[in-house]
């Protein structure tokens, strides 16, 4: 996707793909929480400082070890800590 498109439109592309949204963006929190849309799953990345091959060593360890509880779920991944919120609605 291109850098710079609203929010609901990434959000609607994950939706449409049956994906998994994975983010640095915590708008997403406001946009499932707050205003109610819909969600596959996000995983929000709250890695600042980890180098780019420690972030994906981290995220794909998240998913192998998580992988199906991230569903319907806005999960928060900070270095040792893994938060798996409940079911969006």
């Amino acid at each position: 996707m291109a850098a710079g498109i609203p929010d609901e439109e990434v959000l609607a592309a994950a939706n449409n793909n049956d994906a998994l949204l994975l983010t640095a963006d915590k708008d997403f929190g406001e946009l499932v929480y707050r205003l109610r849309r819909i969600s596959q799953g996000i995983v929000l990345m709250r890695l600042v400082g980890l180098t780019p091959a420690n972030k994906a060593e981290l995220i794909t360890s998240v998913v192998r070890a998580h992988g199906g509880q991230l569903i319907n779920t806005f999960t928060v991944v900070t270095p040792g800590v893994v938060r798996v919120r409940p079911k969006l609605i």
